[in-house]
């Protein structure tokens, strides 16, 4: 296994971009952003297994703020692997909060729990808890450039989306910004990328979980795509992992489906993953990019007085909601881990494969099938 990246081989590995005595010690005219205290607390405690490393840093304000790749696991492409990101839109802190709880958990667990270390021979694992730090400072959805890094793939909707909330180019001052046009991805977006292709996205089974907030009284789990209401390839797979969660959780409380049949947008960045993936695997690698999107408008509907809170309309208050919502999807996130490690025991194939694409078909498109 890697071996764990201490604090002083980060900050080695991180010269000229984040000097030594201001790694993560913020000065006293600046607030610290308490989520990257909190990252910072768990690798300084994290045992050898852990691996870490500085992708990207962001300048603002005053302050270099540090976007963190974390791995566990057996690094062989040939195994499959699972990737948790969170914090892409800045406002949306109970993403980040998430991951760190459940990579606080894993991180224990490694100190007692056998089954754990066996898993880990088998599986890939990475961490990108908070991918738009900048944003997250400034308490803002978009990076410190005004760019909605959900809107910032080179990929157009294929049918008319949703006017502004499907991605604009008009001004970074308005929201969902897509940044200006035929211009390179922004670094955030670049380094999300760069990860997917290395940790990924070559690999004959992987799948992703972004974890958002801000829409809908549901918790949802979307799946692509988010630029046009066709079926997306793998679909028959998604379908499958949906059974089998169902099969394992039968009493759980997600809604399954594709983002499309909410809304359309331009750039979404994990459609465009995806699409990449697909081309340079020839279709022979089955990758699989999922959306937890948690349910935000319940959370204002019980408080009302969030609604006068930009972090209210994204974030549970008070506490104990805070503390229900940070427990209650550990199980998904452990589940994932779980199916991808055994994807050769549920994958769906020949026969398999063509009666998930039907169930799909007509669960989530209204398409009719022959039996």
């Amino acid at each position: 296994m890697a071996l764990h990246a201490s604090v002083a081989a980060i900050r080695r590995q991180s010269s000229g971009n984040l000097p030594d005595a201001t790694y993560l010690v913020f000065s006293t005219m600046h607030q610290p952003l308490p989520e990257l205290v909190e990252l910072q607390r768990l690798l300084d405690d994290a045992p050898p297994e852990l691996s870490a490393h500085i992708a990207h840093t962001v300048r603002v304000d005053g302050q270099d703020l540090p976007i963190h790749v974390l791995t566990l696991g057996n690094p062989d492409p040939a195994l499959p692997a699972i990737g948790y990101f969170a914090g892409v839109h800045g406002l949306e802190r109970i993403g980040t909060r998430v991951l760190l709880v459940y990579l606080s958990g894993l991180l224990n667990r490694l100190k007692w729990d056998p089954m754990l270390h066996r898993q880990l021979e088998m599986l890939r694992m990475v961490f990108v808890p908070l991918v738009n730090p900048g944003g997250m400072l400034r308490n803002t959805r978009c990076n410190p450039d005004g760019v909605d890094l959900m809107r910032n793939a080179p990929l157009d909707s294929l049918e008319k989306v949703p006017f502004f909330l499907g991605g604009q180019r008009f001004s970074p001052k308005l929201a969902w910004y897509r940044g200006l046009l035929n211009a390179p991805m922004q670094p955030e977006s670049q380094m999300l990328s760069q990860v997917v292709e290395t940790e990924l996205a070559h690999r004959r089974f992987s799948l992703a979980l972004d974890c958002h907030s801000g829409f809908g009284v549901r918790d949802r789990i979307w799946f692509p795509f988010a630029h046009t209401a066709k079926p997306f390839p793998n679909l028959p797979e998604v379908h499958a992992l949906k059974s089998l969660f169902e099969q394992t959780y039968p009493t759980h409380n997600y809604l399954v489906e594709p983002q499309s049949r909410q809304y359309l947008t331009h750039g979404d960045l994990w459609d465009h993953f995806y699409l990449n993936a697909r081309a340079q695997g020839g279709g022979k690698r089955v990758f699989l990019p999922l959306t937890l999107e948690m349910g935000s408008w319940l959370w204002v509907k019980k408080n009302p007085r969030q609604l006068f809170s930009r972090q209210g309309l994204f974030n549970p208050r008070p506490g104990h909601r805070l503390h229900r919502i940070l427990r209650q999807h550990l199980l998904w996130l452990d589940f994932l881990a779980r199916a991808a490690c055994g994807g050769d025991r549920w994958l769906p194939r020949g026969k398999d494969r063509l009666r998930h694409k039907k169930l799909a078909l007509a669960e989530w498109y209204g398409w009719k099938t022959q039996t």
